[in-house]
């Protein structure tokens, strides 16, 4: 009798498991290619990532307009935007609220807020409207356990072929810090052009990590060959890239851009 019982209920959950399962959708992940979308903005219809193609993108999601923590964190990415202009990148945001409402909040930013010695912030960059939250679900931006409307404070850099290259998530209580931001892009920026890695806290004009060998003879001979390098040992060695040189390149590499 107790068989007959068991069996139903377990049948009856694997169902439900499956079914939970089959309507889950993976996330984009750090070297996957950014989920396309067409989407209305503050600053007219996009079409992403191709309107942004040659370009980095730093593409962030607030939980909401008139929000206290998005406002600051909005007068900020401003006031840094040219900063990531210099390192040919645009700034793209997203919450699950209508243009409307967003030409409203920003309205209201530019006109009455004042945040540590910022005022008078016209925010510039594009907003999206994603009222139907289908853009906020694609990339995984809202996250039922926190919150099954609002968008948590996600952040995609996103490389100018389009591949994802970091992801950060915040909560809904706690302000992004933008300078972060623009350092790990610059971090990546530089790792790109030059092939090296960066340590914990690296600044632009700090020490960089050479590459370790990758043979038991290379080993030796970088150990022999301490010119420009300091190494602690086969594996972790250092060299200066001046700070002046890799603004120069990812400087060049804008205006470039902006030409063609």
């Amino acid at each position: 009798m107790l068989k007959k019982l068991i069996i139903p209920i377990i049948a009856t959950l694997a169902i439900i498991e499956y079914a939970r399962n089959r309507h889950k959708k993976n996330i984009p992940l750090i070297g996957d290619k950014a989920p396309a979308f067409t989407a209305n903005t503050t600053k007219g219809h996009i079409r992403f990532p191709k309107d942004y193609k040659g370009y980095w993108t730093i593409f962030f999601s607030h939980p909401a307009d008139f929000t206290p923590v998005c406002t600051t964190e909005f007068m900020v990415f401003e006031s840094m935007k040219k900063e990531f202009e210099k390192r040919n990148t645009k700034l793209l945001g997203l919450s699950v609220d209508t243009v409307t409402s967003h030409i409203a909040w920003l309205k209201n930013i530019k006109e009455k807020i004042k945040y540590n010695e910022l005022s008078d912030i016209d925010v510039e960059f594009p907003l999206i409207d994603d009222y139907k939250q289908t853009i906020a679900r694609k990339y995984g931006m809202i996250q039922p356990s926190s919150d099954d409307t609002k968008t948590v404070r996600a952040v995609f850099i996103i490389d100018p072929k389009g591949i994802i290259r970091a992801i950060q998530y915040y909560p809904q209580t706690n302000g992004r810090n933008i300078g972060e931001i623009l350092r790990i892009l610059t971090a990546m920026q530089t790792s790109d052009e030059f092939g090296i890695a960066t340590p914990a806290n690296w600044e632009d004009g700090d020490e960089v990590i050479i590459p370790a060998p990758t043979t038991k003879e290379e080993a030796i001979k970088r150990l022999e060959s301490m010119e420009d390098t300091k190494c602690y040992d086969w594996f972790l060695c250092f060299k200066k890239l001046p700070n002046s040189k890799n603004e120069e390149k990812i400087t060049c590499e804008f205006e470039e851009n902006n030409l063609n």
